[in-house]
């Protein structure tokens, strides 16, 4: 439940998505969470930081730790299925996800792997 809470908090999950190619400074990071407001950017990466999701460099940019790694490809399927559900209710946006649209190249990680998917939990 913990985690359930730590990642359902507004922008948890947006911090964690654009961390997943690599290590950004706060100011980059806020630009690519939609110039989020700089309290709640502090607020959610204190938080992600304590759960030990996210370090920071020396050089002050933040990367996601072996755990947050584990927690972006454990989200991995259900960024499928949302996916496979944008393109149930909106058939004509399905051809544009985030990073098509804004320009993006998919993290290879996060690309579907082509397998099916089961029935119980990756």
């Amino acid at each position: 439940m913990a985690a359930l809470d730590l990642f359902g908090r507004r922008w948890s999950l947006r911090i964690l998505w654009e961390l997943r190619a690599g290590p950004l400074g706060f100011r980059p990071l806020q630009k690519r969470c939609d110039d989020m407001s700089s309290s709640v950017m502090r607020q959610r990466l204190t938080e992600l930081l304590d759960a030990q999701v996210i370090h920071q460099l020396p050089d002050s940019r933040y990367e996601l730790t072996p755990l947050g790694q584990e927690a972006r490809r454990a989200l991995n399927p259900l960024a499928r299925w949302a996916g496979r559900w944008a393109a149930t209710i909106d058939p004509q946006g399905a051809n544009h996800t985030d990073d098509q649209s804004a320009g993006r190249t998919p993290h290879p990680n996060a690309v579907d792997d082509g397998k099916p998917e089961r029935d119980s939990a990756d």
